[in-house]
C-alpha cells in the first residue's frame, strides 16, 4: 500500500520559531515615520502591540523559544499531516513527485492560529481586555476569534464587506467564538465613514479594514490590535508550517523539494512553508525554488513598485519599506478574500529584490479550475486562497512532463474551502470570469503615491 501521509507525534512540535532576518544577505529597511521621513523604532509600536510582539517584530535572534502554554495550544491540531499527493500526479501524468502540508485541520480550518495563538497569548500576558483586527474572506478573523475566547479577551473583527455578505457562515464561527463581527467600511470610524461618504457601495479591502482596526485600538487604553499576515512576528510564527515539513520529508524517505509553493496575501501563508527551506539555501547552498502564487488581479509581488507605503488605505501605518499597488488600491472582487491586499510584507519584498524567491499570478478563472481538478484528484475542497498555491503547483508539474524530469514539489494547502462553496457555485454557474488589471489601473494606482521611492 503507498503511504499517503506523513505525521509526527506532538512531542515533535517544533520548540522555536525561524527567524529569516538572521540569515539574509540584505536585511529589509525601516519603516518611516509618515510626518518625519525618519526611520521609527520600536516605541512607535506600542500603542498597537504588547511589548513581547514588539521585541518579536524587530528581533535579529535566528530562533525564538515557543512558550509551553503556546505549544500546548498548538498540539490541539499540530503536527500538521504531509501528503503525497498520488491521485494529483495521476490525474497530470506527470513525473513529479507532489507533496502538500495541509493546514486545514485547524479548528478553525486554516494556518492562521499558528500566529493568532501566540498573539492571543502574549497579550494575555500584558493584561489587554480587548484586540481589534480586520479579515478578508474570515480564516484570520476566526483564528483569533478561537484565540481570544481560550485566553478569555473580547474580539472586534472588521470583515471585508465583500467577504462578510458571501461567507455568513465565517461570520457565524466568529460570533459563535464570542467575537464582534462588523463589515468594512463600516459607520463605527471615521475611516470607515470617509470611504462610505465616497462610495456607500465599496466592497471594501484589506488596507480599508486595517485602518478601521487601527483606528479603534488607537483610541482604547484597553484595546490592541492584531494583524494577521504583513508583519515580521507574524511570518515568524507560521515558520513553525516549514520546520514540521522538512522533518516529515526526511521522515517521508524523500528528498528535499526541488520546488516550494505556497499562496501570497500579505505573506504569513508564503512565509509559513517556505523559510525553513530558504535557510537551507542560505545556510546550506541548497537550491530549492520557493515560489509566491497571487492573483492577477491583485498583482503587487509581479507587477508592483518596490517603494515605501503605507500598510492600511486611511495612512494610519508606518511608511514600510515592499512591493505595492500604491494603497488607495481596491481590488477586485474575487472570491480569494484573503490575498485581496495592496501590498506585501517587509521581508518578502526584500527577498524577492534580491531574486532570492519567485512569484507567479493566476487568474480568477485559473485558480478554480485547479482546485476541482485537486478535489477530485485528492478529495479534499481547498479554499481559493489555495487554489493558487495548487494552479503553480500544476504548471510545474505539467512543465516535469513536458521535459521529462522528476522534480520534487511542495505546496501548502493552507485552509479547506468548505465555507467558500458559493464561490464553487459561481465557478460552476459560469459567473467567474478571468480577470486581470490592465497597465493603465496599476500606473493610476501607483500614481497616487507621494510616498519616497526606495533609495537604491
Amino acid at each position: 500500500m503507498k503511504i499517503r501521509k506523513t505525521n509526527l507525534e506532538e512531542k515533535e512540535i517544533p520548540e522555536k520559531w525561524y527567524n529569516i532576518i538572521a540569515d539574509m544577505p540584505n536585511k529589509p529597511l525601516p519603516p518611516l515615520h509618515p510626518g518625519t521621513l525618519e526611520p521609527i523604532g520600536p516605541d512607535a509600536l506600542a500603542p498597537l502591540f504588547p511589548e513581547a510582539l514588539i521585541k518579536q517584530e524587530v528581533t535579529t535572534d535566528k530562533w525564538v523559544t515557543i512558550p509551553d502554554e503556546v505549544r500546548n495550544m498548538y498540539s490541539i491540531w499540530r503536527p500538521t499531516p504531509l501528503y503525497r499527493a498520488y491521485g494529483l500526479e495521476k490525474a497530470l501524468d506527470t513525473p513529479a513527485k507532489i507533496y502538500y502540508k495541509y493546514e486545514g485541520v485547524s479548528p478553525s480550518g486554516s494556518h492562521k492560529p499558528n500566529t493568532a495563538i501566540p498573539q492571543a497569548y502574549y497579550n494575555k500576558q500584558e493584561g489587554i481586555k480587548r484586540i481589534t483586527t480586520e479579515t478578508g474572506a474570515g480564516q484570520w478573523g476566526s483564528a483569533l476569534s478561537f484565540a481570544c475566547q481560550h485566553f478569555g479577551i473580547a474580539c472586534d473583527v472588521y470583515m471585508v464587506r465583500l467577504s462578510y455578505n458571501d461567507k455568513p457562515y465565517r461570520k457565524m464561527m466568529m460570533n459563535t467564538w464570542g467575537a464582534n463581527v462588523y463589515p468594512s467600511p463600516s459607520d463605527r470610524t471615521e475611516a470607515g465613514r470617509k470611504i462610505l461618504a465616497e462610495n456607500p457601495d465599496s466592497p471594501g479591502s484589506l488596507g480599508i479594514a486595517i485602518s478601521e482596526a487601527v483606528e479603534m485600538a488607537a483610541t482604547r487604553d484597553d484595546t490592541k490590535y492584531a494583524l494577521g499576515s504583513v508583519l515580521n512576528h507574524v511570518k515568524l510564527h507560521q515558520t513553525i508550517i516549514g520546520l514540521e515539513a522538512i522533518k516529515q520529508m526526511e521522515k517521508a524517505g524523500s528528498d528535499l523539494p526541488d520546488i516550494v509553493i505556497a499562496p501570497f496575501g500579505g505573506g504569513s501563508n508564503f512565509a509559513g512553508l517556505s523559510f525553513p527551506f530558504l535557510r537551507l539555501n542560505l545556510e546550506e547552498g541548497k537550491k530549492i525554488r520557493c515560489i509566491a502564487s497571487e492573483p492577477s488581479s491583485c498583482p503587487k509581488l509581479t507587477r508592483g513598485i518596490f517603494r515605501y507605503d503605507f500598510g492600511d488605505t486611511a495612512g494610519m501605518t508606518p511608511l514600510l519599506p515592499m512591493y505595492t499597488l500604491g494603497h488607495d488600491f481596491i481590488p477586485a472582487p474575487i472570491h480569494a478574500g484573503g490575498l485581496r491586499y495592496h501590498g506585501a510584507g517587509v521581508i518578502v519584498s526584500q527577498l524577492l529584490k534580491d531574486q532570492l524567491i519567485e512569484a507567479r499570478a493566476h487568474d480568477n478563472l485559473e485558480i478554480f479550475e485547479a482546485g476541482v481538478l485537486f478535489s477530485r484528484a485528492e478529495g479534499i475542497i481547498p479554499a481559493p486562497e489555495a487554489n493558487h498555491g495548487i494552479a503553480t503547483a500544476i504548471q510545474e508539474a505539467k512543465k516535469c512532463k513536458e521535459e521529462g524530469v522528476s522534480k520534487t514539489i511542495l505546496f501548502n494547502l493552507c485552509g479547506h474551502g468548505n465555507f467558500d462553496m458559493k464561490a464553487y457555485d459561481d465557478y460552476f454557474a459560469g459567473k467567474i470570469r478571468q480577470h486581470e488589471l490592465s497597465q493603465e489601473e496599476i500606473d493610476a494606482s501607483i500614481a497616487k503615491l507621494g510616498t519616497p521611492t526606495i533609495p537604491v
